[in-house]
């Protein structure tokens, strides 16, 4: 899972990159000529490996992962958030966040002079609006030079997706990003095809200031009230404590994390966010060789989450033997799940829970 940071420059979000990743790049405001986007693996949080490593003694635990890129800003002032050759960077990701400025540094001036997180949130939002509708201006202009040429069988396909996208650009002129608009089922593959931006799931981050890190959840509740739409969830931060705190060791970070009263790390508080907004569930698998955590969608099939580990698994899959976490713990041992009956075997068309652990079984 890909996800992509953007905002105007001087808004922390390289801080917050940073304390997502674990990483150590460059704070300094960094522009497009001659930046490059910095990318970072977190390992996501999950303290289910650690309980079935207990039972299964494997040589390995290997969570699931999450690529954060965080994407320079441009110098051109009509386009201060998304530098333009990075847009092909953010439409690869599976999800944005949005970092927006709520904090106050007199010796950092902010691009437009005050400090109005709303009012970033709505401008950077139509520069992704503005993005979809050039792409779809282009992609309607060679419609339009296809149609000269298309044989009979090709034509009534392009004037479907003509249609689609003229109703996808009315709404976006309409200032409707795509993620709230109401399209037919149809729609759906050339949205995956375009990847239009405002039309993926998306964060918006308040960097607040370190002295209002005690008023958190004041702040996300106005956060939530005010920018309440589909597919966007809101947190609230301090990107500069929160780097600062993440290159800490463990167990001095949470010792000064319980000083602070500033409760968990943004990496679990955003991944947690990042898998609700996308509506991602963990299955497990565990044995002497390897505990592991593999993501995929809620709605999923065995037979499909198969495919994740292997597409051999999947070609050749006979069943799935499951237990739920909760059971697995409950009970001790694999042996014992049986034994309660709480080990089951289920076919192809199972829908996959958050927390089986799983062993599939195939044959190719």
């Amino acid at each position: 899972m890909a996800i992509g940071i953007f905002g105007l420059p001087r808004t922390g979000k390289t801080s917050i990159f940073n304390a997502v990743s674990r990483g150590h790049a460059e704070t300094a405001s960094f522009r497009t000529s001659g930046g490059q986007p910095n990318i970072g693996v977190a390992k996501v949080p999950d303290i289910r490996l650690d309980k079935l490593a207990e039972i299964s003694k494997p040589k390995k635990l290997t969570p699931a992962e999450v690529e954060y890129i965080d994407i320079p800003t441009s110098p051109d002032a009509m386009a201060k958030g998304i530098g333009g050759e990075f847009l092909n960077v953010l439409q690869r990701c599976e999800s944005l966040i949005m970092v927006c400025r709520s904090f106050e540094n007199a010796a950092v001036p902010h691009v437009e002079d005050t400090i109005d997180p709303y009012r970033d949130a709505e401008s950077l939002e139509m520069e992704l609006m503005f993005s979809d509708l050039a792409l779809l201006e282009r992609r309607e202009h060679r419609i339009g030079t296809q149609l000269r040429s298309a044989k009979v069988s090709e034509r009534d396909a392009l004037a479907k997706e003509k249609i689609i996208i003229a109703k996808i650009r009315e709404q976006l002129e309409a200032e409707v990003p795509v993620r709230e608009q109401d399209l037919p089922a149809e729609a759906r593959p050339l949205l995956e095809n375009f990847q239009l931006l405002s039309g993926k799931p998306l964060m918006i981050v308040f960097n607040i200031d370190e002295d209002a890190v005690d008023r958190t959840a004041e702040i996300e509740a106005e956060m939530a009230a005010k920018l309440d739409k589909p597919h966007v969830s809101t947190v609230a931060l301090s990107g500069k404590l929160e780097m600062e705190l993440a290159g800490m060791d463990p167990a001095e970070e949470a010792e000064f994390r319980e000083s602070l009263g500033v409760g968990e790390p943004s990496l679990d508080r955003m991944i947690r966010v990042s898998y609700d907004l996308l509506g991602l569930i963990s299955f497990l698998t565990t044995g002497p060789d390897e505990t592991r955590a593999w993501t995929i969608r809620k709605g999923i099939s065995a037979v499909d989450a198969a495919g994740k580990i292997h597409s051999d698994i999947q070609r050749g899959f006979i069943r799935a033997e499951i237990v739920s976490y909760e059971d697995l713990i409950s009970t001790g041992s694999i042996a014992e799940a049986r034994k309660q009956g709480t080990f089951r075997t289920e076919g192809k068309t199972y829908i996959m829970q958050d927390g089986d652990v799983v062993n599939f079984l195939f044959n190719v």
